[in-house]
Formats: C-alpha cells, structure tokens, sequence
C-alpha cells in the first residue's frame, strides 16, 4: 500500500520540475560558473549509489522505468554512509570523485528529498559552501573537503579541540569560534597564532583575511593568547620563537631570524603578515640542496617535484646565480607578473643555503594557488600536473621575448623535414625564449595521414616533457562473494582475474575455475543498502562495476530463486515508510515447495597470491610512444583536402631532444566508471641513456643521459604518496626525498614500480658549473641556421662525441 506522502512524491517525481528543481545548477562538475550570487551558495552531498536508487524508483530514465513505485526499489531514507569516515558524521572519506561517488544538490532540492524521504538516523547534512578560488584565474567551486584545524588556548595547549571550516572563513571567524569554545569574554584582548614545526609561531592579526589567502592548511594548530592584566603577553612558555623577516637589502631580499626567550616580553605589532615567511633553522651547516619540505597537508605531490626541480642543476645554478632577475617578466599576459619565479628563486635560495635541515614551503604554494586554483587547497594532486604548470608559468615569467609576434603556421608541403624543422624552431623562439626553452624544450615530428584522400600533413611541434604510455593492462581484479545454495556453506570471497573490456559471463566463467561452480549456475548481483541494487544479465559490461561496489555471486539451481531482504521493525520512525528498517545483508534463497531457508551466513576471507609483476625496460615505452595510431572518434583530425573531420592515422618522432629530458610515465588511467593506476615495473638506466636511436634527425649523433632525480608514486588512484630521489649536484652521491626528511639512497634502490616522472641531464651538459657548454647565442645561432653545432666557447678542444651531443638540443 502506498502512502500519502509516497503518492506526492511519486506523483511530483513524473513531472520534469522535479529534476529541475534537484538539480538546479549543477553541471557535470564541481566547478560553477561565477555570478554575483554566487557566495550565497550551498550544495549538499547526497551518496551517488543512494541516487541512482531514487532515480530508478521514480523511474527517472526512460529505459529504466519498470521498478517505478516499487517498494522493493524504495529508496529509504537519505544514507550518506558510504561517504563518511566511520564513526563519524561529518567527516568525508578521502579522494571521492563528484559524480562518481557523490552529487551535488542545490538547497532546494536537497529539502526537497528530506522532506520526502527524511535523512538516517544519526547523520547530519553535508553541506559545502560555494568559494572562489585563484587571484588572476578565477573560478568558483564547491569546496567538497573543508580544512581542519586544530585550537587550543596559550596556557594548555594539551588540550587540543579539532573543527573544521571554509577556505572562505575568515581568521575573526575562527577566533570568534575558539572564544566561544574556551569560555574568553568578548571584552578581553587576544591574539591569534599559527603554530607550526614544533615551536614556531606566527601572529595572525588580519581579521578579515579568509584561511585561503592566510595560507592556513590541513592540521594546523592556531593558539589563541590572552593579555595580562598589565598589557603584556606570555609569548613566551614557546622555547623558542622564530621571526624570519624580509628585508631590501639592495637588490636581493634577505632573511632575519632572531629569538625572544623572555618570558614577559610582549612583541609590538605587525604590518600585514603576508609579508613575513617562517620557518624553523632545523640543524645548521647542512650540505647545500639536502633541504627537505615540510608537508602543508597532502602536499607531498608538490615536495617531490620542487626536490626534482632543485636537482637539476642548470635551473638551479640559474636562480642561485641572480640570473633570472635581469630576465622577468612583469608585463607578460601568459605570466604570473614574475610573483611564480620569484617565490620559486626565494624557495632554491633557502634549500641550497646550508643552513636548513628542511624549510616550510607555504609561500611558494600560496603563490601558486592564487594562480593555478586547482592546486590552491589541500587535496592529494598529481605531481607532473604541478610540474607541467611550473615548468610553463617559470617560462613566461621569465620569456626574454616582451612582444610576441603572430606567426602563421605552415605544413611542410613536402618540403625537406631539415627545412620545416628549422622554420619551425624559429618560429618557436620567437615568441618563446627562457631558461625553461634552454635546458627543457626539444622538438618532435608529427605526421597525419588521412584515411580517405591520403594527403600527408608533416608538423614540428616543440614539447617541454615527453609522456610515454605504459603497456596497457588488459585485465582487472575483482572482489566478489559467493554464496553456494547449501545453507551450511560459508560465503567465500575470491579476488577474480577479469577482462577490463569483459562482461559479466566473463566474470563468472573466472570465478568458475577458482570454485567449480558451473559459470551458468551463477547469477551476479550489486548490494547496497542492505538490499539488491542491480541484478546483471551475462552480456553486461564489466566496465559498470566500480571499485566500491559489494557483487555478491549466487549459486542458482533448478529451484524458484526468490531475493530476500532483512527489517527489524523501529518504534517511533520517521523516516520508515513500513515502520521498519533493512539491516544486514540480502541473499538469494532457493525455495521447494515444502521448505524455505533464510539463514545468515559469515564470511571466509581467502588467502591470495598475486601473480609475479612482469616489467618492461623504458626503451619499449618509447618505441609504443612512437608508434603509428589511429585517431579516435572522439578526436578526429581537420583534413584540408577533403575539408572534413576524419579518424587519421598520426605517428609522433623526435627530431630534437633538450639538455634535460624529463620523462613522464603514464601510470594513472581514467574511465567514468573506474580509476586505475599502471604498477608495473619500468626498468630504466640510471646512466648512459642512449636516445640517439629514437632521434629521426639525420644529422643528430650519439646522444646519451644520466638520471639525476625521480619523482615516486607510492599506492593507488585518488591517494598514496609522493617521494623523490636526486642526484646532488656538489658531491655527485643520490639522496631520498620524503618531506622534511633526506637520507642517503643507494642506486640499487631508485628503480622501482613507484617511479613516476624521470628526470635526465644529457652528458655533455654535465660540468662543475652545472650549465652547459655552449652560450645561448652560439647555440641558437647553430641549430636555427645550419643545423650543425659549433664548439664550446670555454673549450674549443671538444672531443667530437661532446661535440656530435650538441646536436641533441636544437638540431633542426
């Protein structure tokens, strides 16, 4: 029988307001669209699998309408479980995906649902404020994760008290906050400060600057201090408190430490605190470039690629030298008005100093995140995105070019590929000139061949890292459960080798040979909720099956098969349409006309070996990297001749490779139902890296690299954790990188399944200086015109293989 209230909603549910009202602005995505009312705005999570369950009772798709008003499909009251911590009502579980495991719903029709269907008992709703993110590049998000922090009061800072708030919140938001929690008068004076790396300290005396723009992250303790009677302040029960203060001194910024120990002396304010960087000296006289970085929350993906970028020696020896300030570039509109190379030479000064054991990066990432938004909060993000965006925002900060000329691009119209490559080198530097061109930019060919005329399109592009792909894995694993009809069978759980591009009868044909259960005898089903969320027919796609999802795997028989689902009855629910509440786990039974059984079972994890990793040496990933492939459909290319979009084929050489070859492995792979990361193990050189067989360029000759540094990967999609090994360039030995911590690393251990990105210095460019032979005019002047290299100004006498290696860089 349904209910009033099922009726009314069931009868809004068919109308197309019900979606419009639910689902008012939102997209496909987290990221909004902003208009002046956007700071008003709140979204509210509701678990994606909860969704579908909804949209399959009120029989929302049109394919999907035949469980409409069905109470075995009813939905429930609004269950976020699957998306909090446990034990915990507000607090989300890490690296959800909007779309994927969640939706976003705007306040109405979030009420909407609760007025229909209620929320479980027990959760509170997720709501997440709407905010604006960048400086110069602006857009508004859902800010899904908020920022812990941790509070306490000056005189106990045992007694910690954890809240969460908005990158919008403002610091007098947070003092309110702890005043409220710490009984403080409203009339006494206090200040707030931020605590960090042990005993150091911070004032936060900017009421109205939000924790964005404080740089305020994930964890971080904030004291709040009271005034004694007389007007002073007991800074001091801190050992130590460290000020680094910016100082002109001439052209270069210099810092200050000094401490106060007194523990009467009260500290005279502060101009804005922006100005100011902190960090804890650590252990004096360290070795120049072992300098870790302290993690801000989740920023491990930032620590690897800034500790592989400060090993590689011609950018540094740059930045170390003064170089770059003679070169910024304040007025360039693709630049970051010069605040990313300056906030990066700041950073490479302090960590190749000596004087620090680690230093606290939190300025360098601030400037960042006011101009690439999508790194500006504390998620886990991925390394080579931050690498790709500081490699380019270090160049346009940096282009020697002020005024870019429009340059019209051209095929190669069969002209001799020397000819188009050195054309197009030249058009490059025109308008794209830098220390990042210098040591990071080579050239590839690119070739397209259309399917239907043949016509041949011939281009050099220039590149600034080369992402190879990794031999696809074609095969997933699975968790599924089976449960045998024998009530007094456990259910096993089986990890089950499956096609990535398979269906459910592959599925169970697998699991067939691990339990000798006929594949036919078999019926697959999705569990949610304490109900049957899908069951799947043998041709379905395995590619609908998320890594989150419970399939239960049932032994069918010849008897009626018949899904049976578990209530206790509630007292005094609201949020119960029957007066009762689904518990446990369903199953299927089957059922003779003279017995039934209903039985629950426990469950046997079973012990599993995986399979020996196999591995493939970084030659191979080169060689699929230029490997001849057809477009796809959803990518098609411009044909000029036939005047339409067609599915070409498109090979990609390398013409021309840069005095540091950074090589990006494509470990991470995405789909709209699953993620998935590559583990297989790359065997790659840590020396002699031969790529002068892969260079199409007749007149380039040997060509060999050493690796100086390698960003890690450790764990799966959406999390894990970032390292780095480096090469020092003062004392030639290799070192670990894992945030604040450096130790001494051996070759034996560089190699692994975890290395990500590579980082390769050509061996002709190696020297004491770090820098490379020829000076960029010499050097531009040979690649551009002739193609052939000229010798090295500081040595004339080269022996003809460093000689031949300088047709790597810029030979066209």
């Amino acid at each position: 029988m349904v209910s009033r209230t099922e009726r009314k909603a069931l009868s809004f549910h068919k109308t197309d307001e019900c979606w419009c009202i639910i689902m008012n602005e939102v997209g496909s995505s987290s990221i909004l669209v902003i208009n002046r009312y956007v700071f008003f705005l709140l979204r509210y999570l509701v678990d994606s699998r909860w969704f579908k369950q909804w949209k399959k009772y009120v029989g929302f798709d049109s394919w999907d309408k035949y469980q409409m008003g069905d109470q075995n499909v009813y939905p429930g009251p609004i269950d976020n479980s699957g998306l909090l911590k446990d034990g915990d009502s507000q607090s989300l579980k890490e690296h959800l995906i909007d779309e994927l495991d969640y939706i976003l719903l705007p306040t109405e029709g979030w009420n909407r649902l609760v007025s229909w269907y209620t929320l479980m008992e027990g959760q509170e709703p997720i709501a997440r404020k709407v905010v604006e993110q960048g400086m110069f590049v602006k857009h508004c998000k859902v800010e899904v994760y908020l920022t812990e922090l941790k509070l306490c009061e000056n005189g106990n800072m045992n007694n910690v008290v954890t809240r969460r708030f908005s990158k919008a919140d403002t610091i007098d938001t947070i003092e309110k906050e702890i005043r409220k929690i710490f009984n403080i008068p409203g009339e006494k004076e206090t200040r707030l400060w931020n605590k960090y790396m042990s005993n150091t300290f911070e004032p936060l005396n900017k009421p109205d600057s939000t924790i964005q723009d404080a740089g305020l992250y994930q964890g971080q303790v904030l004291v709040i201090e009271q005034k004694n009677e007389d007007g002073t302040c007991h800074v001091i029960n801190f050992t130590y408190y460290f000020v680094l203060l910016k100082k002109k001194v001439s052209k270069s910024d210099v810092l200050f430490s000094y401490s106060v120990k007194n523990s009467n002396y009260c500290l005279p304010s502060y101009t804005a605190y922006k100005n100011y960087d902190y960090s804890e000296p650590g252990r004096h006289n360290e070795q120049p470039g072992l300098c870790g970085l302290s993690n801000l929350g989740n920023t491990c993906f930032m620590n690897s690629a800034i500790q592989c970028l400060s090993n590689t020696p011609p950018l540094t020896e740059y930045f170390l030298n003064d170089k770059y300030q003679e070169e910024l570039n304040f007025d360039n509109p693709l630049g970051m008005r010069g605040e990313i190379a300056k906030s990066y030479a700041e950073l490479i000064k302090q960590m190749w100093s000596g004087k620090y054991s680690y230093v606290t990066p939190r300025a360098f990432k601030t400037q960042v995140g006011r101009f690439a938004p999508q790194f500006s909060g504390y998620q886990q993000q991925d390394c080579q995105e931050l690498l790709a965006f500081l490699l380019d925002g270090l160049h346009e900060d940096l282009n020697r070019i002020r005024k870019k000329p429009y340059i019209q691009l051209k095929d190669a119209d069969g002209r001799p590929d020397k000819v188009v490559a050195e054309e197009a080198w030249e058009n490059h530097l025109k308008r794209n000139d830098s220390i990042i061109v210098d040591i990071f930019h080579g050239l590839f060919k690119s070739t397209l061949v259309c399917p239907e005329c043949a016509k041949i399109s011939v281009t050099f592009d220039p590149f600034c890292y080369l992402t190879l792909p990794l031999p696809m894995k074609k095969e997933r694993t699975l968790e599924v459960y089976l449960v045998r009809m024998d009530p007094l069978a456990k259910p096993m759980q089986y990890k089950v080798v499956v096609p990535k591009i398979g269906n459910i009868l592959d599925l169970c044909t697998a699991l067939s040979a691990l339990s000798g259960v006929a594949a036919d005898k078999m019926i697959v089903t999705d569990i949610y909720n304490h109900r049957f969320h899908r069951i799947f027919g043998m041709d379905e796609n395995l590619s609908s099956i998320m890594e989150r999802d419970d399939i239960y795997v049932t032994e069918d028989t010849e008897q009626v098969i018949i899904p049976v689902c578990l209530r206790e009855k509630c007292r005094h629910t609201s949020y119960s349409h029957s007066g009762s509440l689904l518990f446990g786990q369903p199953f299927l039974i089957a059922v003779p006309r003279n017995n039934t059984e209903d039985k629950l079972y426990n469950l046997l994890l079973v012990e599993y070996k995986p399979p020996k990793k196999p591995f493939v040496k970084l030659k191979d990933c080169i060689e699929l990297f230029t490997t001849k492939e057809k477009l796809g459909a959803e990518d098609p290319w411009y044909c000029p001749n036939c005047k339409e979009h067609q599915q070409a084929t498109k090979k990609l050489d390398l013409w021309s490779l840069p005095p540091v070859l950074v090589v990006h492995l494509k470990r991470f792979s995405y789909s709209r139902y699953m993620r998935d990361k590559l583990d297989t193990l790359v065997d790659f050189p840590i020396s002699d890296l031969d790529m002068s067989e892969f260079l199409i360029n007749p007149n380039a000759g040997p060509c060999r690299y050493n690796l100086i540094a390698v960003s890690n990967h450790y764990g799966g999609m959406g999390g894990g954790h970032y390292t780095a090994f480096a090469k020092n360039k003062d004392d030639g030995k290799w070192y670990y990188f894992d945030d604040s911590s450096v130790s001494t690393a051996s070759e034996d251990q560089i190699v692994s399944k975890a290395a990500y990105v590579l980082f390769y210095q050509r061996q002709d460019t190696i020297s004491g200086t770090g820098f490379f032979p020829l000076d960029r005019e010499t050097k531009q002047g040979a690649s551009a015109a002739t193609g052939i290299p000229l010798e090295s100004d500081e040595d004339s006498n080269e022996n003809d293989n460093d000689i031949e290696n300088e047709n790597c860089m810029h030979t066209n």
